[in-house]
């Protein structure tokens, strides 16, 4: 009993701090969405999901993320790989490089991909030199800018998620399935890719989540003509004042979250089950 008080009392001022900060404001956000008036009702969603100018916000940003989130796998494993064969002093220097980039502020390295892709950047002007194109390409403020800013703003995160399994993957399961006649590549896909998946789902959990949320890097590279759910939400509560929608658009965007990491957790456990 004594012991139970401890560990209580020990963990009651993180608990308290998780309610005060991040449980209560969610609920002061998601409950007027559903009581307007006082009483439950669905208009304000209703009139969301009926504004095709909602819906194609909406649609953009579970287009982004989850192209962020395939992009960053699909370059990650073999590097993850890579890192988690090496011996320890250089793992540790690799691992150190790949999470660089996350002790710069967003903002800056937002700026960074702006005089690359912008209309006199660095790639642009690489592009001219070469007599490939005969005038400057709009790479800047388009979809595909945000894209490539949020891979590289959230790949060291699925990196280092896929590292912590792929660690586990003895040297001997790779020598048995070559023994077997399966090739390095083969062996990659079938034997080391499947036995990744838990850091897989948890890194992309995390890119998928962050890309959906991310303001500074959708607001710097893709402009007002491609306003993702963050933006949206700025622009209706700092700009217009309209907090009704700033919070349906928030609610939106936490249920559909809750909702991918649902389906994921799923996909785990029933490849957790099928391994077993």
């Amino acid at each position: 009993m004594r012991r139970n008080l401890w560990v209580f009392l020990l963990i009651l001022p993180g608990v308290g701090l998780i309610v005060f900060f991040m449980i209560i404001p969610i609920i002061r956000i998601i409950l007027p969405t559903f009581f307007p008036e006082g009483s439950f009702s669905l208009e304000l969603f209703q009139k969301f999901v009926s504004d095709s100018f909602y819906r194609t916000i909406f649609w953009r940003t579970i287009r982004i993320a989850l192209t962020t989130c395939i992009i960053c796998a699909i370059f990650s494993l073999p590097v993850a790989f890579y890192i988690s064969r090496m011996g320890a002093a250089k793992k540790g220097l690799m691992m150190s490089l790949a999470t660089f980039p996350l002790l710069t502020n967003t903002v800056v390295r937002a700026f960074s991909w702006i005089t690359i892709l912008g209309r006199g950047g660095i790639l642009n002007n690489l592009f001219i030199r070469f007599n490939m194109i005969d005038e400057p390409l709009k790479l800047l403020y388009t979809e595909g800018a945000i894209i490539v800013g949020s891979v590289y703003l959230f790949i060291p995160i699925m990196i280092t998620s896929l590292i912590a399994v792929m660690e586990n993957i003895t040297d001997e399961i790779q020598e048995a399935a070559q023994s077997l006649g399966a090739n390095r590549l083969t062996t990659f896909l079938r034997i080391i890719i499947p036995l990744s998946m838990p850091g897989l789902i948890v890194g992309s959990v995390l890119v998928f989540a962050g890309a959906a949320s991310a303001y500074s890097t959708p607001m710097m590279l893709g402009g007002n003509r491609n306003m993702v759910m963050s933006t949206l939400i700025y622009q209706q509560a700092m700009l217009l004042n309209n907090w009704k929608t700033a919070s349906v658009v928030a609610t939106i965007m936490i249920l559909t979250s809750y909702l991918v990491i649902f389906i994921l957790n799923k996909v785990a456990a029933k490849m957790n089950k099928f391994e077993s």
